[in-house]
């Protein structure tokens, strides 16, 4: 983990970004970054000062364009601005969505390309390093124009408006949470006011930290599935790299050798390998789990080089550009990332759901090859995991409607100058409480399975899957009579949540 994050002007990395959101790294502004802070607020002033109506500079906003703002009132222009469009309403966002949110925005200031003052982004940066996450509400954003009322919510908090959270997830007014941290609130210029609230930033922020998320349930989605095919006396011999290779998609190939790697030297694949084995092939749960998770492997990847290419973005409107023009533009549509947020959403869904599937036949007395039903004790005293199973379903269910795509709607606003809307906010939103939910349903197979091959001793599982399952028996014990499985449910969450997972596999 870094030190500092130092913002440059130029664009971050992913892991930068997540390391400020979640783990709280400061930031600091260059000199270069500085420098360009300063030249393009020439650009700005000098447009102020001209009689000339400039968008955005000495002009309303939206379909108030049409009206030339005199310098008298500008300032109330710009607090005008943010005070309306700081119009959420719902429960408060994640913390972390929010410091993401206000780095981004942070970042695309430092490009020179917003027009905004250098005090204006050495404040945002001390709120960062303060622990001062602004209260930002659940709707708002409607994906262009920016998530106007999301980074409405920020700016009202450097103006010493609405309220803050503390280091200490306190919930204060902002201009006490400020004078306790000796920031002094900003009050507004020409251009700041659209320059804070004019980006991509909170669908962006939530794009990265679901990038990060998915990459690792990916992995342990992979060791699940190798545990699931190992209890249920399935064949490695399908993850073979030279079948896969027929066939080369990249993230197939990756999640085929991570199997593969999984399940070497198991005593249990190995007792039904011989020419006697009746099976010719496996279920699709089992046989096709590396296509699956592999195409929601590729469909991440591209989602990583959209999020790569907006983080080198300056997303503004309207932009100062290197020889002094300031030009109006359609950067802040949030299509490009509304797109990949639903594409994701889809690979959460079917990874699950192939997850799902994979448990219920663990669970059958008519598909399991000899494990007792329900992996109970003793079938109709105990239910076993029969109801952790309904919960996985319920769970896939609900991961199914969540991958029906927001980026196909669109509601025209502001009098019908935003005529077409991405809905990207509302993609992100959902896809966080779809990675919730594949969590979830990656927590029962672990359980279910790690029981499973407990069940199938005297023999032995192969030494990565034995690892994960001996990690899941530091917080869960093994098989025996029913026991409340919620809290089980949890640990084997957490577990997941914490990355000590998958054991032995890079």
């Amino acid at each position: 983990m870094p030190d500092q994050v130092l913002l440059t002007g130029v664009p971050l990395r992913r892991d930068q970004v997540v390391a400020v959101a979640r783990d709280r790294v400061p930031v600091a502004l260059d000199t270069v970054a500085e420098k360009n802070l300063t030249e393009a607020r020439r650009h700005v002033d000098a447009l102020a000062e001209a009689a000339e109506p400039a968008y955005g500079v000495s002009t309303g906003f939206g379909a108030l364009a049409v009206r030339h703002i005199p310098p008298e009132r500008r300032v109330d222009l710009q607090r005008s601005l943010i005070r309306s469009h700081a119009a959420g309403a719902g429960a408060a966002v994640e913390p972390e969505v929010v410091r993401a949110l206000m780095l981004l925005r942070l970042r695309t200031l430092t490009t020179g390309h917003t027009g905004v003052r250098p005090v204006l982004a050495n404040t945002l940066a001390a709120l960062l390093n303060a622990g001062l996450t602004p209260v930002v509400h659940e709707y708002g954003s409607l994906g262009c124009s920016g998530d106007l009322a999301p980074l409405s919510a920020v700016a009202l908090a450097l103006m010493g408006e609405g309220e803050v959270l503390d280091a200490e997830g306190h919930r204060l007014p902002a201009a006490d949470a400020l004078r306790r941290a000796g920031i002094e609130p900003v009050i507004l210029a020409e251009k700041e006011g659209l320059a804070l609230t004019n980006g991509t930033d909170g669908m962006l922020g939530m794009l990265v930290l679901a990038a990060a998320d998915l990459q690792r349930l990916l992995d342990v989605a992979d060791l699940t599935a190798a545990m699931s095919v190992e209890a249920l006396l399935g064949t490695d011999r399908v993850f073979a790299e030279d079948l896969q290779a027929l066939r080369p998609h990249p993230g197939q190939a990756v999640s085929a050798r991570r199997m593969r790697e999984a399940l070497v030297g198991s005593e249990i694949v190995a007792s039904h390998r011989g020419p006697d084995c009746p099976r010719v092939q496996d279920a699709y749960s089992l046989r096709c789990a590396p296509q699956v998770h592999g195409a929601a492997r590729d469909t991440l990847a591209h989602a990583e080089t959209v999020a790569d290419r907006e983080l080198a973005s300056a997303v503004d409107n309207p932009v100062v550009l290197a020889d002094g023009r300031v030009e109006s533009n359609g950067n802040f549509h949030g299509a490009p990332l509304a797109y990949v947020l639903d594409f994701l959403a889809i690979g959460v869904a079917d990874v699950a759901s192939i997850a799902e599937r994979r448990t219920d036949r663990m669970l059958d007395v008519a598909r399991s090859h000899g494990l007792p039903a329900f992996l109970a004790a003793d079938p109709g005293v105990d239910s076993g995991h029969m109801i952790a199973q309904y919960t996985q379903a319920a769970i896939v269910s609900e991961l199914k409607r969540l991958a029906v795509p927001a980026s196909v709607d669109s509601i025209p606003s502001s009098a019908m100058q935003e005529d077409h809307v991405s809905m990207g906010w509302s993609a992100a939103r959902k896809l966080r409480r779809g990675l919730d939910g594949l969590t979830t349903v990656l927590a029962v197979e672990l359980l279910t399975a790690a029981r499973a091959l407990d069940l199938r001793a005297p023999l032995r599982p192969a030494p990565v899957t034995a690892a994960a399952r001996d990690l899941l028996r530091a917080h869960v014990d093994g098989p025996g009579p029913d026991r409340h499985l919620a809290p089980e449910i949890a640990a084997a969450e957490a577990l997941i949540t914490s990355g000590a997972l998958p054991p032995l596999l890079q």
